[in-house]
C-alpha cells in the first residue's frame, strides 16, 4: 500500500519544474539535471561519461518514468526506442533527444540446473536458425515496427511437451516485449520463447516479475529461461547468457510541445473505458482482489493457529523452546517484508515448484504467527498471577484455568493490537509482485503498463484494499464485542449461572 500512495502522490502531483523540448536537444542538455531509468536495465551507463553531475533516479516500471516526467519529477528519461514508440501512441506530448544514448544487445540468461548446457546451445541454435531465416525480422516488424497493442496476439499453446517444462521469467507489463492482452500473456519474447518451445519440444510455463528479479530468479534456479537481459561485461562473468536475439538503440525522452486533441472530460472518459472495459480488464482486478484475499485470509488463519501453538509450547518456560522462538522472533521481526519473501522464493523453495502465492503465505504466515506470540505474550501477562491461582484452588485444571479464565480476559487486552495487525498484513500483501504473484496491486501495475493511465487503476485500487480492510476488520471487531462483558447481553453472562427465585 505504500508503494501504491507513493505513485499516487507522483501521478497527481503538481509540475515543479517542467521542462520543454527546446531546452534539451542534446545529451549534454541534461548535465546536472534528474534522469529516469528501470532498475537494473543498465542503460545509465551509455552516458554516464558525457552528464557526470546529473542525478539517476530509478523506477520499476517505465509507464512510472512516463509520470515522474509529466509531473516534473525527472527531466528525461532512458528508454529503448522500440519501447518508446508505444509509448508515444499513448502521449503525444513525449519526444525525444535525436542522438541515441547508445544501443544495446538484448540476450536471454540460463538457469543454473541440469538443463543450462542442453537449453543454452538449443537457444543459441534457435536464434541463430532465427537470424537467417528471417524470423526475428518478423518478429520485430509484427511486435515493434507494426505494433498494435489491441490487435496483436501469439500463439500461447499448442506445445508437444515431450522435453518437459520450461519456465521463463518475463517482465510483466512491458509492452511490446511482454504484457497481458485479452487476458493471455503475448508480447515479442513471449512469442519468441513460445516457437523456440515448439522447436524443441518443450512447453514454457511464464512467470511475470519485476525486471530486476529476472536474473536473480534464473540464476537461482527458479526459472529456467530469464528475458531481456542487456549484455554487459559483468553478467558475462556471473550468468549465461544465450546469444543477441534483438538490438536496439536507446532513446532519452523528454516532454515535447504536442498536445492533446481530446478535452479534460474526454480524457477522463477514454481513460475509464481502456481501464475497466477494453479487454474486459475488470476481470483482472476482480482476480486480483481475489489472490489479494486468499493470502490474507490464509495467512491469518494459518498464523494465529501457528502463533498459538507456539506461545502455548513455550508457556511453561521450556527454556530451549524459548530461546528458539525469541530467536526466530528477532530475524522475522527485524527483516524486510520483501527481503523474507524473495529469500523464501528464491533460495528455501528456489528448487521447488511451490507457486509465489503459496510462497507468499508460509511468509506472511510466519510474520503473522511472530505478532501472534507476541499479542500473546502481552495480553498473558497482564492478567495477575492470583486468578490463575485461584482458579486452581477451585479445582481447576491448569489447562481449565487458561482456557477458561485466562485466555479470555487475556484477548480483550491483545484483540484491539490483533485488528490492527490484521490491517497491516493487507497493506504488506502489496509487495507480492516481486515473486511472481498477480496480486491487486500487480493487476494495476499491469493495466497501467497497458493503457499508460494512472488516475483510474490507483484510485480503484486504493478503494479496493479499503473494502477488504474494513470487512475483514469488521469480523474481528465482531469477534471483540462478543466477548467483552461490557457489551454482552444479560442472558448470555447469566448463561450456566441458576439463579435463586
Amino acid at each position: 500500500m505504500k508503494k501504491l500512495f507513493l505513485i499516487l502522490i507522483v501521478a497527481f502531483a503538481i509540475p515543479l519544474s517542467v521542462f520543454s523540448a527546446s531546452e534539451f536537444t542534446t545529451i549534454e542538455d541534461l548535465n546536472g539535471h534528474d534522469i529516469g531509468v528501470q532498475t537494473a536495465v543498465l542503460y545509465e551507463e551509455l552516458i554516464m561519461d558525457r552528464v557526470p553531475n546529473t542525478t539517476f533516479q530509478y523506477y520499476t516500471m517505465p509507464n512510472d518514468m512516463i509520470l515522474a516526467l509529466t509531473s516534473g519529477k525527472v527531466d528525461a528519461y532512458l528508454i529503448e526506442e522500440v519501447s518508446f514508440g508505444v509509448q508515444k501512441k499513448n502521449h503525444p506530448e513525449l519526444t525525444v533527444i535525436e542522438e541515441p544514448a547508445g544501443y544495446i544487445n538484448a540476450t536471454c540468461i540460463i538457469g543454473e540446473n541440469e538443463k543450462q548446457d542442453r537449453l543454452l546451445s538449443e537457444l543459441n541454435q534457435f536464434i541463430a536458425d532465427s537470424w537467417e531465416n528471417g524470423l526475428l525480422d518478423e518478429l520485430y516488424d509484427y511486435w515493434i515496427a507494426d505494433f498494435d497493442p489491441v490487435n496483436d496476439t501469439c500463439d500461447v499453446g499448442n506445445f508437444t511437451g515431450e522435453n518437459g517444462v520450461i519456465t521463463v521469467a518475463v517482465e510483466g507489463g512491458y509492452e511490446p516485449f511482454s504484457f497481458i492482452s485479452n487476458g493471455h500473456i503475448s508480447g515479442f519474447d513471449v512469442d519468441f520463447i513460445c516457437r523456440f518451445a515448439r522447436a524443441y519440444g518443450y512447453t514454457p510455463e511464464f512467470f511475470e516479475v519485476p525486471f530486476e528479479a529476472i536474473a536473480p530468479g534464473v540464476e537461482s534456479g527458479k526459472y529456467d529461461i530469464g528475458m531481456n537481459i542487456v549484455v554487459s561485461a559483468e553478467r558475462n562473468e556471473t550468468g549465461t547468457l544465450s546469444d543477441v536475439y534483438y538490438t536496439t538503440p536507446i532513446r532519452l525522452v523528454i516532454l515535447g510541445d504536442e498536445e492533446s486533441d481530446l478535452t479534460f472530460f474526454q480524457q477522463l472518459e477514454q481513460s475509464f473505458e481502456k481501464t475497466f472495459f477494453r479487454e474486459n480488464r475488470w476481470k483482472l482486478f476482480v482476480g486480483g482482489a481475489g489472490i489479494t484475499l486468499l493470502i490474507t485470509v490464509t495467512s491469518i488463519i494459518v498464523g494465529t493457529l501457528l502463533g498459538f501453538v507456539v506461545y502455548m509450547l513455550c508457556r511453561k518456560g521450556n527454556v530451549i523452546i524459548n530461546k528458539i522462538t525469541n530467536f526466530f522472533l528477532w530475524l522475522i521481526h527485524g527483516m524486510p517484508t520483501v527481503l523474507l519473501l524473495m529469500i523464501l522464493y528464491y533460495i528455501v523453495f528456489g528448487s521447488s515448484s511451490l507457486s509465489g502465492t503459496w510462497v507468499s503465505v508460509v511468509g506472511f504466515s510466519l510474520m503473522f504467527a511472530c505478532s501472534m506470540i507476541d499479542m500473546l505474550r502481552v495480553g498473558c501477562n497482564a492478567i495477575g498471577k492470583g486468578q490463575f491461582e485461584a482458579s486452581r484452588a477451585l479445582g481447576y485444571s491448569e489447562n481449565q484455568s487458561f482456557f477458561k479464565i485466562i485466555l479470555p480476559q487475556a484477548a480483550q487486552h491483545f484483540l484491539p493490537i490483533y485488528r490492527n495487525e490484521v490491517v497491516t498484513l493487507i497493506k504488506e500483501t502489496s509487495v507480492v509482485g516481486y515473486i511472481a504473484v498477480l496480486d491487486l496491486t500487480k493487476i494495476s501495475d499491469l493495466v497501467r503498463s497497458r493503457t499508460y493511465e494512472a488516475f483510474f487503476p490507483l484510485i480503484l485500487t486504493a478503494i479496493m484494499y479499503f473494502v477488504l480492510t474494513a470487512i475483514l476488520t469488521r469480523i474481528v471487531r465482531l469477534v471483540e464485542d462478543g466477548i467483552d462483558t461490557k457489551r454482552r447481553k444479560k442472558e448470555k453472562i447469566l448463561k450456566g449461572i441458576q439463579e435463586e427465585e
